[in-house]
Formats: structure tokens, sequence, C-alpha cells
């Protein structure tokens, strides 16, 4: 077996186990039928969807020739660190931490701390276009979430709100 381009195997490899794993999880529901799906329906066929692509995405890279092989590259270390440290602030700005005295914040804290620490993971950081991102994004959230789908958590600061 010759790999031709190693970006696309390992990605598509990736795709393959990530996709099976849902996969298998959603089977721990109750998937239903076609005409009456149960919880377990979705996130199976996503999860079969997503290793299908891999399963293909794989393929392709044994079958089709490129030019340096598409060596895999060092990690990309400072986008990696930013990318996670800004979900994990999205979940501690969201909900708080109880424990350590920390209160929510609300989405749009949230959002918005997010969208700062998420963008410093680019080669460049231009606060100007962040803070007009996070307020589109913050806007679109509170407009899905709050009013389409009528969720229910904190949109503002609890010292804000009471």
């Amino acid at each position: 077996m010759n790999i031709k381009s190693q970006k696309d195997f390992f990605s598509g490899l990736f795709y393959t186990v990530a996709g099976a794993a849902f996969a298998i999880g959603a089977t721990n529901y109750n998937v239903g039928t076609g005409a009456r799906m149960g919880p377990g329906y979705f996130p199976l066929l996503l999860g079969i969807l997503l290793a299908l692509i891999g399963a293909f995405v794989m393929f392709k890279s044994l079958t089709v020739e490129t030019q340096d092989g598409d060596k895999i590259g060092a990690w990309a270390w400072k986008p990696l660190f930013y990318i996670i440290a800004g979900n994990v602030l999205f979940g501690i700005l969201l909900g708080g931490l109880p424990n350590l005295g920390v209160p929510a914040m609300g989405l749009i804290a949230a959002i918005f701390g997010t969208t700062l620490v998420v963008s410093l993971a680019g080669e460049t950081f231009k606060l100007k276009e962040v803070l007009i991102l996070a307020t589109v994004l913050s806007i679109g959230c509170y407009g899905a979430f709050v009013m389409l789908l009528k969720l229910q958590f904190p949109v503002w600061p609890t010292f804000i709100t009471g």
C-alpha cells in the first residue's frame, strides 16, 4: 500500500474513526424507524455519513498522485491552544464555576470572550474586526437560540439581571 497523500489519508482516517465512534455511540439511544425517528436516528446517520466520507477520502489518498506526497507538517501548537482555550472559556463564561465562586456571565459575554480568544489563533489580529464579528455572532445566536428556539440559559451576567 502506497500512500500518495499523507494529509488526505490521515484526515480521512480521523473522519472514519470519529464517524464510527458517533454511530456506535448513537446506538445507545432508541434509533426508531424512518417514519418514527428516535433520538439516536440523526446521530447514527451523521456518524455513518462521516465515516463514509472519511473512507472515500482515504481511498482517494491511496489512488490519486500528488506532487510531493502532501507530507504532514509540524503540529500547529499556537492555534491548537487558542481554539481549545476558547471552547473552555465559552463553557466557563456561559455557566460559571460555582465551586470556585465564578458566576455565570451569560451567552453574550461567552460569545465575545470566545471570539476574542479564538481570533488570537490566526496570523493577524485586528480588534475592530473581531469585535464586529463577535457582535454579529451575538445577535445571531440570541435570535436563533433565545428568540426562535426559546432555550432557557443565561443571556446576560447575573450581576446585571439579578
